[in-house]
């Protein structure tokens, strides 16, 4: 028999024949995101460590690449239900007037991002995002412009949006999305003669982000 009884600081026994997760590969790609975002691994690097991290069939699998990095300081850690992350990384402030803005791939929002659209549009995509903490609020002004909002299956998603004279589309949730624990992002603000729209997406696959790096 395996001993599991030694874990590695990312939560993974380099000794267990444990069948590897969907989540236990999402939390181990996190910090993998982590790692490029700090400069501790070049595209290349990461690339292939995404390409063998979704080819993982085990935790033993897992653990070698994530020994050489931060001990998942990229990973959500769960906050018990009705805590709420802590703010104190301020807010990000995204305008587009008269043309576009776009967050996607790793990036680091904040635990506030205010966005204003006038006539123009604006990208936020949350599925490589490395989390600040379990909550994200965005706050909007939309005037005759708009947002699209991709989070990825595990992110529950609560919408106080006001619309006036536009709409407001949101992905249904998921098993994983209604999971204790799970990432939330809440959305508030008006959209007068606008709109907002929040999809629900997979995360890419290990060639679709290798391709997204190299272009």
């Amino acid at each position: 028999m395996p001993d599991n009884s030694q874990m590695n600081a990312q939560g993974f026994s380099e000794n267990s024949r444990l069948r590897a997760s969907d989540a236990d590969r999402d939390q181990a790609a996190t910090v993998i995101n982590n790692a490029m975002a700090e400069g501790r691994l070049t595209p290349d690097e990461h690339s292939d460590r995404l390409d063998a991290l979704y080819a993982a069939k085990t935790h033993a699998d897992i653990v070698p690449l994530l020994d050489d990095l931060p001990a998942g300081q990229g990973a959500v850690a769960p906050i018990p239900t009705g805590e709420v992350a802590s703010p104190a990384g301020g807010a990000d402030h995204i305008v587009a007037i008269f043309g576009g803005a776009a967050r996607k791939g790793v990036w680091r929002p904040q635990p506030v991002i205010d966005v204003v659209t006038i006539m123009g549009g604006a990208e936020l995509d949350f599925r490589e995002a490395v989390l600040p903490g379990r909550e994200i609020s965005i706050r909007l002004v939309c005037v005759m412009g708009g947002v699209q909002i991709t989070v990825p299956p595990e992110m529950h998603v609560v919408d106080s949006t006001v619309a006036v004279m536009g709409g407001s589309q949101v992905a249904g949730d998921t098993d994983e999305s209604l999971q204790p624990g799970a990432p939330v992002l809440r959305v508030t603000g008006l959209c007068l003669m606008g709109g907002t729209e929040v999809r629900r997406k997979p995360r890419k696959t290990p060639k679709a982000r290798r391709d997204a790096l190299e272009s």
